[in-house]
């Protein structure tokens, strides 16, 4: 198990940009920029604090960004994302399938689709219950994949039991084995907008599933889309250290902000993402802008898609944690649903 409060090394390229906004399909959405590059300065994630849940010893090297988007930069997003609890996450991923598939097991292989840097796969790999024998990460961004590839190298003792697939979750998946637990998280079905595009994301997933798996989906709790009056602002921030352990600035992220607009109709908003480097010298900031075009789900949706495709909706939950429902107005802030082959 990967201990939670090791420092991660961010090693930055220096950046300028010049931010432009991208209105795109997804996934993954491309981003524009103007780019200057100079030599890098190494920085690290500061001790303590939310944003070191999850993270081993693994060196991040941002790479230069040439018209890429933000899930084409996975070092820095990895960061971005550092606050989560993939141990405790996982638990509840692998608790829940155990309890609510017909097998009544702990799952032995996982499928994780659009994974980017595969945390939540290679944390099951890395569990001491020691009951996943593989994982399969599959993701659009091929720098992602090279990302989690070296990942596993330095965390998994046999690196045979992950495997990282290039492809779409919307498409069948190519390869025979058959998979217990299927995962889709941290919000990554919102990309696909239409119903179209999310049954057939689900029946590949039916398809590569045994009979009785689970496809557990997570994304953000309906009760932002029906209090949505206007679009507000959420971000969080990363402090950060240099090799001294002196506070070195700090890594700013925006998921939404005040400007987005949201169809009624589509329920698709127009999500600003920014990743944003301040309080270091003039020469080392930088600044990662986008706009990143997201459905807003309701579970009414989520329990039609999954009949249309040969699945039924057996438990909801209000986060990654088995304590929290999904009608708690205090703890509850995402929907996962709980889905089962049929």
């Amino acid at each position: 198990m990967v201990p939670a409060s090791l420092t991660l090394a961010l090693s930055l390229l220096l950046l300028a940009f010049t931010s432009v906004m991208a209105f795109v399909s997804a996934p993954p959405p491309p981003r524009h920029a103007n780019h200057a590059t100079t030599q890098p300065t190494v920085l690290h994630a500061r001790k303590g604090r939310k944003s070191q849940k999850g993270f081993g010893r693994k060196q991040a090297e941002i790479e230069p960004i040439t018209n890429k988007s933000i899930y084409s930069l996975p070092a820095l997003y990895d960061l971005a994302f550092g606050y989560r609890s993939y141990d405790d996450e996982v638990d509840f991923l692998l608790h829940v399938h155990e309890q609510y598939s017909s097998t009544k097991s702990p799952p032995k292989h996982i499928l994780e689709l659009a994974a980017g840097p595969a945390r939540h796969s290679l944390t099951a790999l890395s569990s001491k219950d020691l009951s996943v024998e593989s994982a399969t990460a599959v993701d659009v961004s091929p720098e992602m994949k090279d990302y989690a590839s070296q990942l596993a190298k330095e965390q998994l003792l046999n690196q045979n039991l992950f495997q990282y697939i290039c492809g779409d979750m919307r498409q069948p998946l190519d390869s025979s084995q058959k998979f217990d637990s299927a995962w889709i998280l941290l919000g990554s079905l919102q990309h696909l907008q239409t119903n179209y595009d999310v049954i057939s994301c689900f029946e590949s997933a039916h398809e590569a599933l045994k009979p009785g798996g689970t496809l557990i989906v997570e994304l953000p709790h309906p009760r932002e889309t029906f209090s949505m009056v206007e679009c507000t602002k959420n971000g969080w921030e990363v402090p950060l250290e240099d090799e001294t352990g002196q506070e070195c600035g700090e890594l700013r992220i925006v998921w939404g902000d005040e400007t987005d607009t949201f169809d009624p109709i589509t329920q698709v908003r127009q999500f600003t993402v920014s990743f944003d480097l301040t309080g270091v010298d003039e020469k080392q900031k930088q600044n990662v802008r986008q706009v990143v075009p997201m459905r807003l789900y309701t579970a009414q949706e989520i329990d039609a898609l999954a009949r249309c495709s040969g699945f039924e909706v057996v438990a909801r939950y209000g986060a990654l944690d088995k304590d929290v429902d999904v009608n708690d107005e205090d703890e509850a802030f995402r929907l996962v649903c709980v889905l089962r082959k049929v």
